[in-house]
């Protein structure tokens, strides 16, 4: 064993809303202190979108550290990959001149999104629709499908795909499954399995030189000094744990996961950077307590949704806009263990006349300061607001604290005196030059 002196130090990144806060951005922004990006759960549903020298890339399933030259970047197993998207994804950086595949190790224990997945997936949401019930909000890519053959211990893993016999008798066993519920209860048609074998044998050809023993790549890594990064995808509120259970995700998005979707120890998780917008949106069904009406044009929702490119990354869908909710956020503090936070898309907010938060809820006359854990008693919130007087100045670009626009640190600071986590991080645009820095992660005790 190395010396502690050696040893590198380790930043978690995790999202404290509902997802879409701008990881994408600030990981990449990290990783010029970073040798190693680790993706420790979700799958191609969550997507983060980089803009490098004003070029937009979006990323799904890659780390996004793929985009700076050197920087090794790790799948974890807690991701769950479909293989074909994952060569897609490989194949649009490369044709970009990203170099991917000497630098991408996927973890064996990763369990496989196939064809099956997908169209459960998709049958499940038309058949709640059309029942009535109502739709999740999922991707229809298959993540839950595809969690749940890992939970029942059935799935059908990364390594799987180095011996072809036994994915073929897996295979056979997991699709008369699948297909029995697609024909006999979600009225969808089966799938057959020589299509699905014979594609998967190709891809596994692509995907067996990047198969590694992940987690004690990471570790060793870390003895020999270098310092890693490990990327959170969705937000705190659409942990399967924590989150507005049922319209949540399928995988648990908070810090603490880190060290079981990588393969490594707790000990190494030494920074907790979570990424909260200075608004708030959500993508898909589910409570929203600040939701504002952001469909109508001259409506500050509008403003948000409009000014703010508010769309999903993968999806396309329209995200719902709505003002910072402290109280939610104060409970993503506490679950994730926040060192310190980055607060994005404050130049969003310029120009408005007044601004508000909400500090808490009145709950058929119970006042809550903190979110509550069930979504129909978060359905009947009626949040309490308090109002900023807005500015007029620009924000956009500022790398300096002190040139922000009075107003705007005096928003932030009520921030920071609601949550109790200090602001580490400011973003006031999509480019990596476009941050204000307070304390380093990599650099801070």
């Amino acid at each position: 064993m190395q010396s502690e002196i050696a040893q590198g130090r380790n930043v978690v990144v995790v999202g404290t809303q509902w997802g879409d806060e701008g990881k994408g951005k600030v990981v990449d922004w990290l990783t010029d202190h970073a040798q190693g990006v680790v993706r420790f759960q979700g799958g191609h549903n969550a997507g983060h979108t980089l803009v490098i020298n004003g070029v937009k890339t979006a990323l799904q399933l890659i780390p996004s550290g793929i985009m700076r030259a050197g920087v090794a970047c790790y799948i974890g197993n807690g991701v769950v990959i479909d293989p074909t998207h994952l060569l897609l994804e490989i194949e649009r950086l490369e044709k970009a001149g990203v170099e991917v595949r000497s630098r991408l190790f996927i973890s064996e224990s990763c369990p496989l999104i196939l064809p099956f997945h997908v169209e459960v997936d998709k049958a499940r949401e038309a058949l709640r629709e059309s029942s009535g019930a109502g739709k999740i909000g999922t991707t229809g890519k298959g993540i839950g499908p595809a969690y749940e053959d890992k939970v029942a211990r059935r799935a059908l893993r990364v390594q799987d795909l180095k011996h072809p016999e036994r994915f073929a008798k897996k295979l056979h066993e997991l699709l008369e499954l699948h297909n029995f519920a697609l024909t006999s209860y979600l009225q969808a048609s089966a799938l057959e399995f020589q299509p699905i074998f014979d594609q998967a044998m190709k891809m596994a050809e692509v995907i067996k030189p990047m198969m590694a023993d992940v987690g004690y790549l990471i570790h060793k890594a870390h003895l020999a000094g270098a310092n890693i990064l490990f990327e959170g995808a969705q937000g705190t509120l659409l942990d399967i744990d924590h989150g507005t259970y049922p319209y949540v995700t399928s995988s648990n998005c908070v810090a603490g996961n880190a060290a079981a979707g990588a393969g490594v120890g707790p000990q190494m998780l030494h920074y907790m950077l979570g990424i909260t917008k200075a608004y708030t949106t959500r993508v898909g069904s589910g409570p929203f307590p600040t939701e504002l009406d952001w469909e109508q044009p001259g409506t500050v929702g509008h403003h948000l949704s409009i000014v703010g490119q508010e769309r999903g990354t993968v999806t396309g869908r329209a995200r719902r806009c709505g003002w910072l909710d402290a109280a939610a956020l104060k409970r993503s503090i506490i679950i994730n263990g926040i060192t310190g936070l980055c607060i994005t898309k404050l130049d969003v907010l310029d120009g408005l006349a007044e601004i508000k938060m909400c500090v808490g809820y009145d709950l058929t006359g119970r006042q809550l300061d903190i979110l509550p854990l069930d979504a129909d008693e978060i359905a009947a919130c009626q949040p309490v607001f308090e109002t900023f007087p807005g500015w007029t100045e620009k924000t956009y670009g500022i790398t300096d604290w002190a040139e922000l626009p009075l107003n705007a640190r005096r928003y932030l600071e009520r921030i920071k005196e609601l949550t109790g986590a200090p602001i580490d991080m400011v973003s006031t645009g999509p480019g990596r030059e476009h941050t204000i820095l307070l304390r380093h992660p990599y650099q801070s005790n």
